[in-house]
């Protein structure tokens, strides 16, 4: 075989190689995310942000909740602000349907979503309540009920607290 003949056949090869990538990769890219899609069912709460539906753990958009030993403090008492916003979370779910939009996984592999019991947005509930607050790191899409709950002093914002990132932090 000529030389000139291998190369040609390497350049054909190589050619077809990039165009099929290529197709490929608009193929990817125009499909839905599985890891994102839509989620419907009973919940299993697992703390005040972060719920199981199935098997798909989910983490709640743009709020951040008190950690399960986190604690908080209203008047003289020390309390568990953690285990409070986890039952509040409960409270609101228990024997429902919840729908969760997929909007981004995160480190840990949780879908983060916005979720919804019929057309009462979970996420925002939980700051108007005061057991979460808006997780500007993230998200601002619930500054403003956060803005409620601390004027209403409802929830954490009946005491003192230390924001749950920070929280963890330390």
């Amino acid at each position: 075989m000529r030389p000139d003949t291998i190369i040609r056949k390497s350049s054909s090869w190589e050619g077809l190689f990039q165009r099929l990538t290529l197709i490929l990769s608009l193929v990817f890219l125009t499909l839905p995310s599985i890891a994102v899609a839509d989620v419907t069912g009973k919940p299993r709460v697992v703390d005040g942000d972060t719920i199981w539906i199935g098997e798909t753990k989910i983490r709640l958009h743009g709020i951040d909740a008190p950690e399960m030993k986190q604690t908080c403090i209203k008047g003289d008492e020390k309390y568990s602000c953690g285990q409070a916003a986890t039952v509040a979370l409960k409270e609101m779910l228990t024997d429902r349907d919840v729908k969760c939009q997929g909007k981004d996984v995160d480190r840990y592999g949780r879908i983060v979503a916005v979720c919804f019991v019929g057309e009462v947005d979970i996420n925002a509930s939980m700051v108007v309540l005061g057991w979460a607050l808006a997780y500007r790191r993230y998200s601002m899409d619930y500054v403003d009920e956060e803005a409620t709950a601390k004027a209403s002093r409802v929830g954490m914002w009946a005491g003192e607290f230390v924001e749950p990132w920070e929280w963890r932090r330390k």
